[in-house]
């Protein structure tokens, strides 16, 4: 039996936190399948079509590792993909203490499939999709949280919305 495990998120942008939890995890998987999430309670700042064009170039030498859009439960994007395990990064405790009451309820809905959690490494642990779209939105520069592919496709947008975007270092 293949291990397939699902690592769910909105990805908005995929962040170099991301694809460490990714990387470290491939190890434990025959394949792995990276889910974004449409999540109905967020308003996206890039289009599912360009996370999802990221997270294939990036991975796109790797058979091991595909990504997909889903609707709805995780655990049911698990059972249509048959993974039996999914993915989470954890950054801190307050992370594991609300990422378990999910892994509980998911093991409720399934016992089948089994959470498993990764922790991020210490160089990781600021960098959030969420922080990483607010100094975009604010023009920072977020270059360094962000994979060479993503970079590239940014290089030179203003998603500030209007206001000038200001290259410099910043740690939010």
């Amino acid at each position: 039996m293949q291990r397939i495990g699902l690592f769910p998120g909105t990805f908005d942008p995929i962040t170099i936190g991301h694809q460490d939890i990714i990387n470290r995890s491939l190890p434990l998987f025959d394949k792995l399948f990276i889910g974004i999430g449409r999540n109905a309670n967020k308003t996206a700042m890039f289009s599912e079509e360009q996370r999802l064009g990221w997270i294939r170039e990036i991975y796109k030498e790797n058979p091991k590792v595909e990504a997909i859009i889903y609707d709805g439960l995780t655990i049911k994007a698990c059972q249509q993909v048959g993974a039996r395990f999914i993915l989470r990064g954890i950054r801190y405790v307050s992370d594991f203490e609300y990422e378990k009451a999910i892994a509980d309820m998911n093991r409720s809905l399934d016992t089948n499939i089994e959470t498993i959690f990764l922790t991020c490494l210490p160089q990781y642990t600021s960098v959030a999709s969420t922080l990483v779209r607010d100094v975009l939105r604010n023009g920072g520069d977020v270059m360094q949280f962000l994979p060479e592919v993503v970079q590239r496709s940014l290089n030179g947008q203003n998603l500030s919305g209007g206001k000038p975007v200001t290259p410099h270092r910043r740690t939010y």
